[in-house]
């Protein structure tokens, strides 16, 4: 009888233990089991409700369950951490602009380094940004608001997702084209934002058109301007800023799937292209433009050339401003 050395049947176990223990199947195999798509603020906020737009068809498309899981807290680091650390191979994130650009240039200690730790799968889609204030503000129009706000000499507060967040970078910049000087306040989310901003402990805000929109045409809210160049699809109705008389101001949120960078690319280009195709149907194209984007969707090199450039442009208003997380 035909027999092999121990040591050859312990190696060739080990190495089928290595294979079948692996999170990295073949990708025509991957997924194996259920997937996390983890993002960074609370139920009801705009990256939330994307995800939980993302997640059915997906599934589908990947045939296994993807469940979203919400990990809120610093701007959206703690989830994007959490993707970056990843080891399951069934972990992936919904990430907005500043967790993918300039966390690191914020806080040099920050526990994942964005361009080196997550890999870009898709950008799904942008947007600018509204500029809110209560409905009982000064001024009938934009510049009128402008005008009384810059006159008043009342010490204003705005609201933001977190420091570092586009929200929060847009509002620093707003302040060098401006005049104004308002004090930030952090929140959770947009919700929160917007419920501090009606009970009056905040006087402004950047959020996303239209969770703004609602509560400006329910008369709750008052919306100041876009941070288009231009008046935006989202809402044609309303003026950009520029047009309001703020020159060389322009800015846009975005939202994508990343994945821990230890992630083979056969199974980023798999997702990619199952990311794309999802939000580029008509049904989730429409979904989306409800929930207030532009539709993209990307290869992973589209997306990684937009963090390049995002970097650069958010990355200088940092340093201007002298931002950082304590």
């Amino acid at each position: 009888m035909f027999s092999l050395p121990l040591h050859c049947i312990l190696t060739a176990l080990a190495g089928l233990l290595l294979t079948t223990s692996s999170p990295w199947a073949n990708a025509n195999e991957w997924p194996t089991h259920t997937l996390r798509l983890v993002v960074g603020f609370p139920a009801g906020s705009s990256p939330d409700l994307t995800a939980r737009a993302l997640a059915e068809p997906l599934g589908r498309a990947l045939g296994q369950t993807v469940i979203v899981e919400n990990k809120v807290g610093a701007g959206g680091n703690i989830a994007a951490d959490a993707v970056a650390k990843a080891t399951d191979g069934h972990t992936l994130g919904l990430m907005i602009n500043g967790n993918m650009t300039v966390a690191r240039i914020l806080n040099p200690k920050l526990p994942y380094d964005p361009l080196k730790d997550l890999a870009p799968v898709s950008l799904i889609g942008t947007a600018p940004l509204l500029l809110a204030v209560p409905q009982s503000a000064p001024g009938q129009t934009p510049a009128q608001w402008l005008a009384e706000a810059r006159q008043s000499g009342q010490q204003l507060s705005y609201g933001s997702p977190g420091v570092g967040t586009v929200a929060h970078l847009g509002m620093e910049l707003l302040k060098t084209r401006t005049g104004l000087n308002p004090v930030h306040v952090p929140y959770p989310g947009n919700p929160q934002i917007i419920n501090a901003m009606m009970g009056g402990q905040i006087q402004l805000a950047l959020l996303p058109p239209a969770m703004a929109l609602t509560q400006v045409r329910a008369g709750k809210l008052k919306a100041i301007g876009m941070t288009s160049t231009g008046r935006s699809t989202l809402a044609p109705d309303v003026p950009s800023l520029s047009e309001s008389g703020v020159k060389n101001y322009q800015l846009e949120i975005w939202n994508a799937v990343a994945a821990p960078a230890a992630m083979p690319a056969a199974h980023i280009q798999k997702l990619s292209a199952a990311v794309s195709d999802i939000v580029r149907s008509p049904d989730m194209r429409q979904r989306l433009f409800t929930q207030g984007w532009q539709v993209v969707g990307s290869s992973p090199e589209g997306l990684k050339n937009r963090i390049e450039a995002d970097t650069q442009s958010l990355g200088d208003i940092v340093r201007k401003q002298n931002i950082q997380i304590n």
